[in-house]
């Protein structure tokens, strides 16, 4: 009788985790359905013209809303500081929530877009730096340099960072109000 009562048990138990389970993969899959689209501006002067077309062709297809601002067709002679404040300006005037800038290194799109005022950007050539930045930071625009990452690699710090959230913690709170004060000055 006694090891009847623990089969029963363990047959409870067993049947209590699976609901669990369930119910936890379905709270998960509804967030996922009902999460708003995340809007992404994506811009790239000839330097990065290419892996931009892959990159909102790869966004695209994982349902993520993408603002093309160009360059729309290749052109050697068109310049970074272009393509890089018209992104800029879609994140900061908040008509994209984040904003993906290429060209050749990565590093003039940088520092063209953080002269916009509410625009945080940070060159990115790994996942760490690329999740790291949004969620301690709040980086919101991502450059890329895109003679630096080929495309495969370029696909996973995209995704890193178009995943990554704001902890929303105090000290990362209170660091980013001390850049916010700066852009005031």
């Amino acid at each position: 009788m006694q090891e009847n009562l623990k089969v029963v048990y363990l047959f409870r138990i067993y049947y209590v985790l699976k609901i669990y389970s369930i119910f936890i993969k379905f709270i998960y899959s509804y967030q996922k359905i009902t999460r708003l689209v995340l809007k992404i501006a994506v811009g790239a002067d000839h330097g990065g013209y290419e892996l931009k077309n892959l990159i909102v062709g790869w966004l695209k297809e994982k349902n993520y809303e993408v603002l093309d601002l160009g360059n729309h067709v290749y052109d050697a002679k068109d310049d970074y500081p272009d393509f890089a404040i018209s992104v800029a300006n879609a994140v900061a005037q908040g008509k994209a929530e984040k904003g993906i800038v290429l060209c050749g290194s990565g590093v003039g799109a940088c520092i063209t877009v953080n002269k916009i005022k509410g625009a945080r950007a940070a060159i990115c050539h790994d996942t760490y730096s690329a999740h790291q930045g949004v969620e301690h930071d709040d980086m919101n625009i991502l450059c890329l340099g895109a003679r630096i990452v080929g495309s495969h690699y370029a696909k996973e710090i995209v995704f890193a960072f178009v995943e990554a959230e704001f902890a929303n913690e105090e000290r990362f709170i209170r660091r980013l109000n001390k850049i916010k004060e700066l852009e005031n000055k």
